[in-house]
């Protein structure tokens, strides 16, 4: 789950992460009187959306007047905004944040991310802020430093120091640093995030430290303990076939191909969006409706599928253990029949009752075309989207 930039400033601020001053305006007219209130003679005015690079789409404006923050308000809020990670449709700006606006010296970059090749805790540092990371990586891979935190001993204040020190920082300003850092650490792992990004971290003309962007990705599993993270949730920022999705407790990930997915087992799934790609198609979507799925659950799987106008085919791939055939069978005839199913239908079972499961799809009087093994199901549905378009 992600929030925005204004939110995770507020939440790292509790952990002593130093922010400027700031506040989130909806309208035009309360983004003039927020800069009022917050005094001064410039501001940033900030769209507010769930990805970066926002300053690049025109989405970050800096402003020397009140009358400046009125005419960026006026045009960032209701554009859609287009970033390198929003993708060409972008996203509408709904909301801002205006800041008092800083002198700033040098620009830098800073992360904590779970490494999961070495299975630790991992810190990302970097003199050249303000940039996109994966550019910075490859072809200066010389200006990233990285931090692995040892799980036995936790953080200990020399990492925040040493970080701070590879950054060009020295006396106060990288104790400042230091202290940023450890704050950082301290959110990180009190609200289980998978991601904490700061980009810029600012060192100003006077010498302090400032988290002047901030992106923070939490990790959704761990949710049932921060009720107030799940409160912050943005659904205009969601796409809403994944939201429907996770309140059925359906892992679900929309795609760009035509061939829509049903499979239980992440593994199995994957596996599935391989072969199908094998064939010559595109899944449209992941999809694993897990090792217990209800056919009220399969039903509500099967109709996230045909939500998406892209699809042409589905395939139907279930591995029966604790998940039963017969289950998956009368969730699969259900839907099709309440959502008048209009595009091919490939069906491979196997596992447990799969007897059952295929006598109730060949009852069904539906034109669904089984299948007796995944090569075979991803041929079939690869073919018959072929044949029907």
């Amino acid at each position: 789950m992600k929030i925005h930039e204004y939110q995770a400033k507020q939440l790292m601020n509790k952990f002593g992460v130093p922010i400027s001053e700031g506040r989130v305006a909806f309208t035009v007219d309360e983004a003039v009187k927020v800069a009022k209130d917050l005094g001064g003679t410039v501001f940033a005015v900030k769209a507010q959306i769930h990805a970066g690079g926002r300053g690049k789409g025109g989405g970050v404006k800096i402003a020397k007047s009140l009358d400046d923050v009125r005419q960026y308000a006026d045009q960032i809020l209701g554009m859609t905004l287009v970033t390198p990670q929003t993708g060409t449709e972008g996203q509408l700006v709904k909301r801002l944040y205006i800041e008092k606006a800083c002198s700033i010296e040098k620009e830098l970059y800073l992360s904590l991310l779970l490494d999961r090749s070495q299975g630790r805790l991992t810190f990302v540092a970097s003199q050249a802020g303000g940039m996109d990371i994966e550019e910075v990586a490859a072809k200066t891979p010389e200006k990233i430093k990285k931090v692995t935190i040892n799980p036995s001993l936790g953080y200990q204040d020399y990492i925040g120091r040493d970080i701070a020190f590879s950054l060009g920082l020295e006396g106060k300003t990288a104790l400042k640093a230091a202290n940023l850092i450890k704050g950082i650490y301290k959110t990180y792992c009190y609200y289980d995030a998978n991601l904490i990004e700061i980009n810029p971290f600012a060192v100003t003309t006077d010498g302090h430290c400032l988290a002047l962007d901030a992106k923070v990705d939490f990790d959704d599993n761990a949710l049932y303990r921060h009720k107030e993270i799940e409160d912050l949730r943005d659904l205009d920022e969601e796409d809403p076939s994944e939201y429907e999705a996770n309140k059925h407790e359906l892992s679900y990930i929309k795609l760009d191909g035509n061939i829509g997915c049903m499979v239980n087992g992440a593994g199995l799934a994957m596996a599935t969006m391989d072969v199908i790609k094998l064939f010559g198609a595109e899944p449209a979507n992941f999809l694993d409706v897990g090792g217990g799925a209800t056919r009220e659950r399969v039903t509500t799987a099967f109709k996230l599928i045909l939500s998406d106008k892209n699809v042409e085919g589905i395939l139907v791939n279930i591995f029966g253990g604790i998940m039963r055939c017969d289950i998956i069978a009368e969730g699969v005839v259900a839907a099709a029949k309440e959502v008048h199913l209009s595009v091919p239908l490939v069906v491979r079972l196997e596992g447990t009752n799969v007897d059952q499961g295929k006598e109730i799809l060949r009852k069904s009087g539906l034109p669904i075309i089984a299948a007796d093994d995944l090569g075979d199901a991803a041929q079939k549905i690869v073919q018959s989207v072929k044949e029907a378009a």
